[in-house]
C-alpha cells in the first residue's frame, strides 16, 4: 500500500509540473504581456481601422495597395502619374502610402494643382518610395535617399514612428510581393 502512495504522490506532482508548462508558464506569461510590442508584424494604432479586400503578400505594389479601400486616392494618382508599372517593376522597395486622409488634408487648390501636374504629380509621389526594403528595426533613426532623389529620415520607437519629423505611420510593415508598405497620415513634399 506504501509503494502504491508514493507512485500517486508522484504522479500527482509530474501532473502539477506539466499542466503550467503545457500553458507556456504564468510566469512566462505574465512577463510576456507585460512588455512593449515589438513591430515584427504590421504594427500601428491604424492597423485595425485599416480594411483590407485580400492577401497582399502575392501582389505587386500597386495592386497590393488598391486592396485597400483607405489607398485609393495614392493608387488614383500613381495610375495618373503613369507610375504603376515602374513601381510595380521595381524590387524591394518601401512605399511610404499617403491614406486618404493624408489627400483630404490638403486643400483643394493644393490638391487640383498636384494632380493637373503629372510631372510634379510624379516628384512628389516618388518621393514617397525608397529604394530598398526598409525593416521596422531601421525606422527608429532612418536616413533614406527616395527614388526622387532627395533624403527622407524616419524617427520614433516601439510601434510609434513618424516620418520626416510630421507624418505619423499609422499602420506599418505591410507586406507587397516587391515592396513593404508603411500607411501614413500626412503628403509627404520633396524638399525645394
Amino acid at each position: 500500500m506504501r509503494f502504491t502512495r508514493i507512485r500517486t504522490a508522484k504522479a500527482t506532482a509530474a501532473a502539477l509540473v506539466a499542466i503550467p508548462l503545457a500553458l507556456g508558464g504564468p510566469a512566462l506569461q505574465s512577463h510576456a504581456q507585460d512588455a512593449s510590442p515589438s513591430p515584427s508584424g504590421t504594427f500601428g494604432p491604424g492597423c485595425s481601422a485599416l480594411s483590407q479586400k485580400a492577401d497582399t503578400v502575392k501582389d505587386k505594389v500597386v495592386e497590393a495597395a488598391a486592396a485597400y479601400p483607405q489607398l485609393s486616392q495614392l493608387v488614383a494618382a500613381a495610375v495618373r502619374a503613369k507610375l504603376s508599372g515602374t513601381l510595380d517593376d521595381k524590387r524591394n522597395i518601401t512605399l511610404f502610402a499617403p491614406n486618404d486622409q493624408a489627400f483630404q488634408k490638403m486643400t483643394v487648390s493644393q490638391l487640383a494643382s498636384l494632380l493637373s501636374n503629372q510631372g510634379q504629380l510624379k516628384k512628389v509621389l516618388t518621393y514617397h518610395v525608397v529604394d530598398k526594403q526598409i525593416t521596422p528595426n531601421e525606422l527608429s533613426k532612418g536616413s533614406f535617399t527616395t527614388v526622387e532623389g532627395s533624403k527622407l529620415t524616419t524617427s520614433g520607437s516601439g510601434t510609434d514612428f513618424k516620418v520626416n519629423g510630421k507624418a505619423n505611420i499609422v499602420c506599418g510593415n505591410i507586406k507587397a510581393a516587391n515592396a513593404t508598405i508603411y500607411v501614413i497620415d500626412t503628403v509627404l513634399q520633396p524638399p525645394s
